[in-house]
């Protein structure tokens, strides 16, 4: 392979990484495990996010029929006092629904499973989800492809500014523009159907997402204007593509839109 290769190779494996890390890390990711009843392994899977405007499906596949549970869920945050929905069964299925809620707003929820004398509950602290809107997929689709080819061609170049290579500058500006329409067009506009805010990032919010776009947008112009008049800027632009795989790092939607229901008020649906 050439040198070429095996730097595309290099920021390929770097991109895919980052993306699934932030994504597999972050609190709207499904809470997976497990919990033993009657000697049989029961796997769990539960959601943390969840669009449109039904009810979010809570589903248990407990093909022992002796098993039993229940959901206990209230508003988050709140003091609500908790509510339980039995979990019925159909088949090998043991269902319940959480009831809607308006876009941004969370509930906490706490599956409780028996089966004879056997009690289990999972998992230890409340799992939390969020509601949100339609997304279009003429929104996501774009913004997906933009931010994975944007961040691609910006870890290129961090790659060849390393190793030297002469077309590092034509890789950071193609993934600037990239970066510029999926994380500051498309996002915002997916954003805004999700939780009606076009963006909660500084100087509006504390929107981790927002915010680590917006500081390694600010890295790159840097390095660009340090690129301005095809100058050399190898150090500018390998520090930009750090600063962008460390922000890339911290997990996703942290610190992101939520209803404070504390301060709200009103029942729950």
């Amino acid at each position: 392979m050439t040198r070429s290769g095996w730097l595309w190779t290099l920021a390929v494996v770097v991109t895919v990484f980052a993306l699934a890390w932030q994504r597999m890390t972050g609190p709207t990711y499904p809470l997976r495990g497990h919990v033993v009843l009657g000697g049989q392994r029961i796997a769990l899977k539960l959601l943390r996010s969840h669009g449109g405007a039904a009810d979010q499906p809570v589903r248990i596949v407990a093909p022992d029929t002796a098993v039993r549970g229940s959901v206990q869920w209230r508003r988050f945050p709140s003091a609500d006092a908790w509510d339980t929905l039995p979990l019925v069964r159909a088949g090998d299925t043991l269902a319940a629904a959480l009831p809607h809620q308006p876009r941004a707003g969370k509930l906490a929820y706490q599956l409780r499973l028996a089966r004879g004398g056997e009690r289990v509950v999972f998992p230890a602290e409340p799992a939390i989800t969020r509601f949100k809107g339609d997304i279009s997929p003429y929104v996501i689709i774009p913004h997906l492809l933009c931010m994975f080819g944007g961040l691609l061609l910006l870890m290129r170049a961090g790659a060849g500014a390393l190793a030297r290579e002469a077309r590092y500058p034509t890789w950071a500006r193609r993934g600037v523009l990239l970066f510029l329409l999926g994380g500051f067009v498309f996002g915002p506009w997916m954003q805004h159907q999700a939780f009606g805010d076009w963006w909660t990032g500084i100087p509006f919010g504390w929107d981790l997402t927002d915010n680590k776009t917006l500081i390694a947008l600010v890295a790159w112009l840097v390095a660009l204007w340090r690129l301005r008049g095809g100058r050399e800027a190898r150090g500018p632009v390998l520090a930009a593509a750090l600063v962008t795989l460390v922000v890339f790092l911290v997990p996703h939607s942290l610190f992101g839109s939520q209803i404070d229901w504390t301060k709200a008020g009103g029942p729950a649906s």
